[in-house]
């Protein structure tokens, strides 16, 4: 081989040599510049994104009727905000689909109920269900749209009554309508009274039993009817009692309170409502928009 040969050779070594040595250590340094460092921002950013806890999800209360969500209306606008609380109001319009939807914890808590009515769904349910404090209560009482009479005297024999078809309502009327001498009641047999527990009377009234709104509604066609004022507020009727279950109203059980799961107790949402339903602004607002026909429990 030739001098010159040998030069040419070596040098083209050296020049790949150089290349592929040169090519390495840019490979290097671009891979090493696409890779974040432990202390650099954007591993930061990635632990932080990671690490920040998830955002409470908001309280959902059901509600019923119109008193109950006027009710919660007020809590919401007036005074809520100075708890820091914010909630939904979900109405659902059916006594047994919001007991459904609270024990299927599709809401967090119910108001519409009362203790009585809340266990009797509680055991339809097999759920467990717990009331916290009650707000108020509505006015329980004989109606009639059709009778153009004053006292429970002036009841013709025969009359068409109305009354609740759900145990614990149903119950409170029968008692109610033999607290008025308008019929007589056998020995109670279960827990509570029913209307085949109805026996002779010289009023005779023929009793029908209707859903509790439904009541309302029906008084076109009844001669009188035993509801909660509740109920005529919703229907938007406006009628002077006959006579009123004053009994009723001094007892807790039939006021109308905050149901909730045994779960929830604790929830400091839950808590900050529940302490609302006794606050002495939502007492003076219920006594200035229902006057007398839904009363403060508290």
């Amino acid at each position: 081989m030739s001098l010159k040969h040998k030069v040419n050779s070596s040098i083209g070594i050296k020049r790949r040599y150089f290349i592929l040595t040169t090519g390495s250590a840019i490979a290097s340094i671009f891979f090493a510049s696409c890779t974040p460092k432990q202390n650099s921002p954007t591993s930061q950013l990635v632990s932080q994104s990671t690490t920040q806890p998830a955002k409470t999800s908001l309280l959902k209360v059901g509600s019923r009727n119109t008193v109950t969500e006027d009710i919660l209306k007020f809590i919401q606008k007036e005074l809520a905000p100075s708890q820091g609380l914010e909630f939904q109001i979900v109405t659902i319009g059916d006594s047994v689909k919001i007991n459904d939807a609270l024990k299927n914890r599709e809401i967090d808590a119910n108001l519409f109920q009362h203790e009585l009515f809340m266990k009797q769904a509680a055991k339809r349910l097999n759920a467990d269900f717990v009331m916290l404090n009650r707000s108020y209560t509505s006015v329980f009482a004989l109606y009639s749209k059709r009778l153009k009479i004053k006292t429970v005297d002036e009841i013709p024999v025969g009359a068409t009554i109305g009354i609740s078809n759900d145990d614990s309502n149903q119950d409170r009327a029968l008692k109610f309508l033999k607290h008025l001498g308008l019929i007589n009641l056998k020995e109670k047999s279960g827990e509570y009274f029913t209307v085949q527990d109805i026996i002779a009377h010289p009023k005779n009234l023929k009793v029908k039993e209707l859903d509790n709104y439904a009541l309302a509604r029906a008084l076109d066609d009844l001669d009188l009817a035993v509801a909660y004022s509740s109920f005529l507020l919703q229907a938007k009727i406006n009628l002077t009692p006959i006579a009123l279950d004053d009994i009723g109203i001094a007892d807790k059980k039939y006021a109308t309170g905050l149901a909730i799961l045994p779960e929830k107790a604790n929830d400091p949402n839950i808590q900050k409502l529940n302490k609302l339903l006794l606050d002495p602004k939502l007492k003076d607002f219920i006594n200035t928009n229902y006057k007398g026909t839904v009363v403060p429990s508290f």
